[in-house]
């Protein structure tokens, strides 16, 4: 659309920041916002992170709900466990579980890099996609440095995704509002009469970037914090230490997202004085050296090519975009800067489980000539990811219970790995009730788990003839179902069973100590048929199952 029409079909909000903040300016917002609701993405680029949001309630409920979250997509699953693994997180062992990265950088880290990544994840556009990759790398950049001002954990988290967002309305009216987006940078750099980003978009959007962040970042209940540090404090830095965190995370946020913009723009003759120059101008706002802010800029530049490795963005090396990675930027001549069971009758329980223990499926991609596939690219078989997967999970677990460890995190991490590895549809971990004596659900992972994970409910103790789960957990038999619908095995199943999941195929590990079950772990798949566990996946299930065992020992 060029300039002439857009400014027939966007709502103008004037040419000054009081002016589009009246209803005119919230007219234009609105009108905008319609307009990105209009685009497929954006509605679910929102929803993700409403979500997000609304589960930061309650920490300790949070772990589970984000968890489940963040597995719902794989390429984001692996994306953060990427950028967890990379230096900038990086805690010595490997990281192979979303539960471990949790446990390990902190539930609001996880959380609000997960934040980062689903914003990354939904902003794709081919036509679009360097000028996209330089403003998310300008942002990233922004972040790294403010993340290294922090003075704790806590205030470095928080200063990330501060300065991060801080660029929230410029990276949207670059994916939603291109052309628009391309006027304003005409704009601005018209040699004859530019004009400051704020008054182009302005002109442009009737409202400038800092407004659309702000009104998105409200639309989608993004916490206070955050919402704060989109807003730049107004006037000069004070020549004295911000009192309050606020403002000082407001000023580490300008600050950084300054030197990102002088380290992306700047002519590199000129570029380090006014770094220099930044440094010294927020130093005492900030409390520290102007010498201090240079070297943790550095040391964040340092670090970018990791994040940017780990979020998969990659820039032309000759771009603007690959200045922002430094010395350690890849040259190259495309995109090489940055690495950005069955039972006789209804009552023969014993039957049951004795013609369904769970048995290894024989892995049917074996070749019968390996030979002939000596010169063949290597395919890594589905076998061997599930695995792997599994097989960074009980590293994981193994190095928690070295530690000072929650059952609750090593559980999770058990859980996890066998969802992420077998593609589970849900599972759900039990433990008894000493008061009813009975294995209720406790969480789990999977499609809607949170809705029925307490209506799985096991009675050790029955006046009738028990259950089938009932039947499994007294016999301590790692139990594979693979039809629920046949007649014999459908008898057996308890009414809330079939009322909350009546799944097409089921798991079950028992967990047992000396001869008393303790909990149980249940996994199933929806389809019939597709729950197939060769030799390898079996015995490491058992191993995951004698840790979560281990680890009820040792918290007791």
């Amino acid at each position: 659309m060029n300039a002439a029409v857009q400014n027939d079909e966007i709502p103008r909000g004037g040419v000054d920041a009081e002016s589009a903040s009246t209803q005119n300016g919230a007219s234009t917002l609105d009108f905008l916002l319609r307009r990105m609701r209009n685009k497929s993405d954006f509605p679910a680029l929102s929803e993700s992170i409403a979500r997000i949001q609304s589960m930061a309630t309650s920490e300790r409920e949070s772990v589970s709900s984000v968890t489940n979250e963040i597995l719902r997509d794989v390429a984001l699953t692996n994306k953060l466990l990427r950028l967890v693994n990379s230096a900038h997180y990086a805690r010595g062992n490997s990281v192979g579980t979303v539960s471990r990265a949790v446990s390990l950088v902190g539930f609001n880290g996880i959380r609000n890099l997960t934040l980062s990544l689903v914003l990354l994840e939904h902003m794709q556009d081919k036509g679009n996609a360097q000028l996209l990759k330089e403003e998310f790398l300008r942002a990233l950049m922004a972040g790294a440095i403010a993340a290294e001002l922090g003075a704790s954990q806590v205030e470095s988290e928080e200063a990330f995704i501060g300065a991060l967002f801080q660029n929230l309305g410029r990276m949207l009216a670059q994916f939603y509002f291109a052309e628009e987006a391309a006027t304003i940078r005409q704009r601005i750099g018209d040699a004859t009469s530019p004009m400051s980003e704020d008054a182009a978009a302005l002109s442009v959007l009737g409202l400038s970037y800092e407004q659309l962040g702000l009104g998105v970042s409200k639309a989608w209940g993004l916490p206070d914090s955050i919402q704060r540090c989109i807003v730049r404090p107004v006037g000069e830095p004070p020549a004295h230490r911000a009192k309050d965190s606020g403002t000082h995370l407001r000023w580490s946020a300008a600050v950084a997202n300054d030197m990102a913009n002088a380290m992306l723009h700047a002519d590199p003759d000129v570029v380090d004085q006014q770094l220099s120059q930044l440094s010294r101008k927020h130093a005492k706002v900030l409390g520290v050296d102007a010498d201090q802010i240079k070297a943790v800029t550095a040391t964040a530049r340092g670090k970018l090519s990791e994040l940017a490795d780990a979020m998969e963005l990659r820039v032309p090396s000759h771009s603007p975009a690959a200045r922002l990675l430094g010395p350690q930027s890849k040259g190259g001549d495309g995109e090489g800067a940055g690495s950005a069971g069955v039972a006789s009758g209804p009552d023969s329980t014993t039957d049951v489980i004795a013609e369904a223990p769970l048995r290894a499926t024989l892995d049917a991609t074996a070749h019968e000539n390996d030979s002939d596939y000596i010169s063949a690219p290597r395919v890594v078989s589905p076998q061997e990811i599930a695995a792997q997967t599994m097989a960074a999970g009980i590293q994981d677990i193994t190095n928690a219970m070295v530690e000072d460890f929650k059952l609750s995190d090593v559980l999770r991490m058990i859980l996890e790995a066998m969802y992420r590895a077998l593609g589970f549809h849900r599972v759900i971990f039990c433990l008894r009730d000493p008061k009813t004596n009975e294995l209720t659900g406790r969480f789990g992972l999977g499609a809607e788990v949170e809705s029925v994970v307490k209506s799985f409910c096991v009675a050790l103790e029955s006046k009738g003839p028990p259950d089938l789960f009932a039947a499994i957990v007294s016999k301590a038999a790692d139990t594979l179902i693979h039809d629920t619908s046949d007649p014999r095995i459908a008898a057996r199943l308890p009414l809330w069973y079939q009322r909350y999941f009546h799944a097409a195929s089921f798991l079950i590990l028992p967990l047992v100590i000396k001869g008393h079950p303790v909990g149980l772990i249940y996994a199933d798949c929806a389809t019939p048929g597709e729950l197939s566990i060769d030799d390898k996946q079996l015995a490491m299930l058992r191993t995951l199952r004698n840790q979560a065992v281990m680890a009820f020992k040792q918290s007791a």
